[in-house]
């Protein structure tokens, strides 16, 4: 029964180490590129259960367009791994009370290949300037499953006066 347990942990132990189709860490290794049909209803990849969108004098058709401006200062970055992906959560400071509608916008000026890169951008009314910090305190969050993440070593947010980073 030991030497049976023993050659069994062995064969483990050697398999897991070579890079042999036995491996079972290698049987989804490889990969190849296929063509992609360019007409998603020919294929049948719309999701039957989700109603077509129709004109509506109610709804407008056009896109929504955001007017925020850069938060002052961002105080706080923070990734948060869950199961299927991460949530990347910022704090940043304004420099008036009363900032609203926050959102971290993609800079796809400042993105590359492993780098995401984002600027917390917020609505502010014309409140004091002089109030306290956590008056002025705003936090915003973004959602990545762990396929956007995929080859990402460093998430950059940028403020008005500063640049936070976070690396792998």
């Amino acid at each position: 029964m030991k030497k049976t347990l023993s050659v069994v942990i062995v064969a483990g132990l050697v398999l897991t180490g070579c890079s042999s189709s036995w491996n079972p860490v290698n049987w989804f290794g490889q990969s190849e590129s296929v063509p992609v049909n360019a007409d998603p209803n020919a294929t049948g990849a719309t999701n039957p259960l989700i109603p077509a969108r129709r004109a509506s004098i109610f709804r407008s058709n056009t896109a929504e367009l955001y007017l925020g401006s850069p938060i002052e200062t961002i105080s706080e970055l923070l990734i948060e791994r869950r199961p299927g992906g991460a949530i990347i959560r910022v704090t940043g400071t304004a420099n008036r009370a009363g900032p609203f509608e926050v959102r971290l916008i993609p800079d796809e000026t400042q993105t590359d290949g492993d780098t995401l890169a984002y600027t917390m951008n917020a609505l502010q009314s014309a409140g004091p300037v002089n109030v306290d910090a956590d008056a002025r305190s705003v936090t915003a969050a973004v959602w990545l499953t762990e396929q956007e993440l995929f080859g990402i070593r460093e998430v950059r947010v940028a403020g008005r006066s500063n640049v936070l980073v976070s690396r792998r």
